[in-house]
C-alpha cells in the first residue's frame, strides 16, 4: 500500500500532469490513483522525479509516458510497504493470548485476513504464532491463512519469504533459530510456515468481495486512503466478518462513520474490534 516517504519542500503537481500520471498507470497495470491522499501520491512521485533527475514534473510526465521501465519503477515506488515480523509486539501478543484461543475454541474453521500485507512478514507472524501454539488446530485442517497486497512483486518476494536482518529484529531469538535459515547475509524461512500462508493479488481502491472471515488483519494502511475511501473499506470488512469475528487496525487508525456501528471496541489501546451480528 502507499506509505509516506519524509523529504523537503517539492513543487507542486500541475493538475493536468496529475492526471496523465494516473491515466498512464492505469492503462499499464489497471493501477488507480483514486481514493489515495493525494500528498501520500505526490510525495513518491517527487522520488522519481529526483531519481530521473527530470528537471520537472511535467518533463517527468514525458520521461513517464515514453518510458515503460520507469513506469514499472513508479508502480514499485507507489505500492511499496514495509514491515516487520512481530510489528508491534503488544498487538501480536493480544492475539495470541485472547484472540486465537477464544476463536480457535469456538469455531470449527477459522479463517485469517491480512490486508496490505507486503513482504508477508504481517501473516507469517500469525502462521508463527499458530504453529507454535496452536498446532493441533493446523494439524487438523482447521485454520486458513490469507494475505493480500496490491503489488504483484512485492507478493512474489513474499512467497519465497527470504528477509534482511532488520525485518526480523522482534523475532523471539528461538523462533529464529528453529525457522530461519541464514542464507547469503539474509535469513530464510522454513518451507513449513510458508505454505500456511496463501497469496494473492488485491487493489483496495477497487471493490472488493472478501471471503468470509473470523480474522482481519489491515494496519497501517487506511491511514493512505481518503476518508471516504477508508468507510468504504471497513464497510467491506464488516461484511466479511462473522459475527464476533475480529478487526485489527493499525495504531493510528480507527473506525469512524458507519462501520462504528458494525463494530464493538475489544482492545482500544491495540485497535482491536470485534464484528457485531
Amino acid at each position: 500500500m502507499i506509505d509516506g516517504f519524509k523529504g523537503g519542500t517539492e513543487p507542486d503537481i500541475a493538475p493536468e500532469t496529475f492526471d496523465v500520471i494516473g491515466r498512464i498507470l492505469k492503462a499499464r497495470s489497471g493501477f488507480t490513483l483514486d481514493g489515495y491522499k493525494d500528498k501520500c501520491v505526490k510525495r513518491r512521485i517527487h522520488i522519481r522525479v529526483r531519481a530521473t533527475q527530470s528537471p520537472s514534473p511535467e518533463a517527468y510526465g514525458m520521461l513517464l509516458t515514453e518510458s515503460p521501465a520507469e513506469q514499472e519503477r513508479l508502480l514499485r515506488v507507489l505500492t511499496i510497504h514495509v514491515s516487520h515480523f512481530f510489528r508491534n509486539p503488544p498487538v501480536f501478543e493480544r492475539l495470541a493470548v485472547d484472540i486465537l484461543p477464544q476463536l480457535i475454541s469456538e469455531r470449527r474453521e477459522l479463517n485469517i485476513l491480512s490486508v496490505g500485507c507486503a513482504g508477508g512478514e504481517e501473516p507469517y507472524t500469525v502462521a508463527l504464532i499458530l504453529k507454535e501454539r496452536f498446532p493441533q488446530a493446523l494439524e487438523e485442517g482447521r485454520i486458513s491463512l490469507r494475505a493480500v497486497d496490491v503489488d504483484v512483486s512485492t507478493l512474489e518476494h513474499a512467497r519465497e519469504g527470504v528477509y534482511h536482518p532488520d525485518r526480523l529484529a522482534e523475532v523471539p531469538p528461538e523462533l529464529l533459530s528453529r525457522w530461519f535459515t541464514p542464507q547469503d547475509g539474509r535469513f530464510r524461512l522454513s518451507q513449513e510456515i510458508r505454505s500456511l500462508v496463501s497469496f494473492s493479488q488485491a487493489d483496495l481502491n477497487q471493490p472488493q468481495q472478501w471471503p468470509r472471515c473470523d480474522l482481519v488483519l489491515c494496519r497501517n494502511v487506511l491511514i493512505y486512503f481518503e476518508r471516504e475511501r477508508q468507510e468504504t473499506i471497513l464497510n467491506g470488512f464488516a461484511d466479511a466478518l462473522f459475527p464476533g469475528g475480529c478487526l485489527v487496525l493499525g495504531k493510528s487508525e480507527t473506525l469512524f462513520g458507519a462501520p462504528r456501528n458494525r463494530f464493538k471496541t475489544f482492545c482500544p489501546v491495540e485497535r482491536i474490534y470485534r464484528a457485531i451480528a
